[in-house]
């Protein structure tokens, strides 16, 4: 079987995962794993499930070396795992891994690990680049960060529920379902109105 993996380091309102699976399908992927997790993210979990799930003999496809991971000791990981079950792994159009026989060719395995190599370097650069850019717009007085909320932003249908919390109708976690906001953002219009 051939398994596809798709990641995007934010999420589908911010990237879009379309092409990468629309490309993994043309290489000839049966299944999709798409993941929205950052490249060097300690926990990938559709990565995961993609290697716990894949057999001896199936093929494993995405489209670049960093798209499973921008840290060489999680690509050296995932590839122990190839090696240990038995897989293929094919960065398309650029390299394959063939473990199929529990062995690696050592040419492959440099070239594969120079490749993760590079995918680390460039996620440092980008990072590099941002921190560079972030500074500098705070030396010419941009404010860095979220906007601050006021609470004249509190959405109406906070304000609505927010006296049922207020006299312990609702708990926080039952405010933050019925208004559709994540506990984080409770807190911060709560701090506001109570402040």
């Amino acid at each position: 079987m051939i398994h596809g993996y798709a990641r995007c380091s934010t999420n589908e309102s911010k990237q879009d995962i379309d092409r990468q699976v629309r490309e993994l399908k043309a290489a000839g992927a049966e299944t999709v794993f798409l993941e929205y997790e950052h490249g060097d993210a300690a926990v990938k979990k559709q990565l995961s499930s993609l290697l716990e799930t894949a057999a001896e003999g199936d093929t494993i496809i995405t489209l670049e070396v960093s798209r499973l991971a921008r840290s060489t000791k999680q690509l050296c990981e995932i590839i122990e795992v190839i090696r240990a079950k038995r897989l293929r792994l094919e960065i398309v159009g650029s390299i394959t891994v063939d473990c199929s026989n529990g062995q690696i060719d050592p040419m492959t395995n440099a070239f594969i690990q120079m490749s993760g190599v590079f995918a680390e370097l460039e996620l440092r650069i980008i990072r590099e680049r941002v921190r560079s850019g972030m500074a500098n717009a705070k030396a010419k007085g941009a404010k860095i960060g979220r906007p601050q909320t006021t609470i004249d932003q509190i959405p109406s249908g906070f304000l609505r529920h927010y006296p049922a919390f207020k006299s312990g109708q609702l708990n926080l976690s039952e405010l933050a379902r019925v208004c559709d906001l994540s506990r984080t953002t409770v807190y911060k219009y709560l701090d506001l109105l109570d402040g």
